[in-house]
């Protein structure tokens, strides 16, 4: 059985978002290796106790993991795949209880700007509390049999931990999406099955210096879905640019990428992989 890495406990939304992706590639349910830090995910891997990792990478109400970024560029370990999922949170609770027993829910602090609305509108009364995690605070809820304390997570974690979800979907955007990537050194893609890609690199603190860029990779047929720019530590005004690219052709790509080399520095592939949209 694979051993994945998540960052969280067990229900958290790294979890559902590992189940979606493996079970769609018709593989068996990982053994999950939780783990503290999205710098733990690589230190699990580093020592052989993790087959493989997922990550969040940015979500669509409060954008980019910038730390994320960066974890990737200074790891050799690639991106093989990717997935989004829709991050549904639900009020939840022992057996038993009605909203309305309900003083004091906890949860991560991301599940809390999510939700804000539903807590200050429709019931001022819970008493909101920061958490390390979604899913270790339904656990608690569980494990210790607290009465009137919810805790919102995921469906999984209710699931897991035997609560009852008093209101599901309370998040205020719906549109709400995570983007995970998939790293697994196991995954073996024919270039034919690739279709997106992310690099790294830096430019010349010169002006028009990315307007080249981007001029030669649309002149190749490259669609750029991201671009996140992230200050060089020490170097005044110079940036690492972060670019995720999708393209109907691989030797496309790869001469898109030739073409540029000369004007880029640093340039590193993080992944090339299947995209999931």
């Amino acid at each position: 059985m694979k051993r994945l890495a998540i960052q969280g406990y067990r229900g958290c939304f790294h979890e559902e978002a590992a189940r979606l992706f493996y079970a769609a590639r018709g593989e068996e349910e990982p053994e999950i290796v939780e783990c503290d830090t999205f710098e733990d995910l690589y230190r699990a891997m580093e020592a052989g106790r993790a087959d493989a990792m997922v990550m969040a990478i940015e979500n669509t109400v409060s954008g980019g993991l910038i730390r994320n970024f960066e974890l990737l560029r200074s790891h050799e370990a690639k991106i093989k795949g990717e997935v989004y999922l829709r991050i549904e949170q639900n009020l939840m609770a022992l057996p038993g209880q009605k909203l309305e027993d309900i003083r004091e829910v906890r949860t991560h602090y991301m599940a809390i700007n999510q939700t804000r609305d539903f807590f200050e509108k429709g019931c001022p009364w819970i008493k909101v509390v920061e958490s390390e995690d979604t899913a270790k605070s339904a656990a608690e809820v569980a494990r210790e049999g607290l009465k009137g304390i919810g805790a919102v997570a995921s469906a999984l974690a209710a699931q897991l931990y035997g609560l009852e979800i008093l209101r599901p979907g309370i998040e205020t955007y719906k549109e709400n999406f995570t983007r995970f990537v998939i790293l697994d050194p196991a995954l073996e893609i024919e270039p034919s099955g690739i279709d997106k890609a992310s690099i790294c690199f830096t430019l010349a603190h010169e002006v028009g210096s990315l307007s080249a860029i981007l001029t030669i990779l649309s002149f190749y047929g490259m669609n750029l879905t991201r671009i996140q720019s992230l200050p060089i530590p020490g170097k005044q005004w110079q940036y690492f640019f972060y670019v995720d690219i999708k393209f109907g052709s691989y030797d496309r790509y790869s001469q898109a990428l030739s073409a540029i080399m000369p004007l880029v520095e640093g340039l590193k592939i993080l992944g090339e992989y299947k995209s999931a949209i």
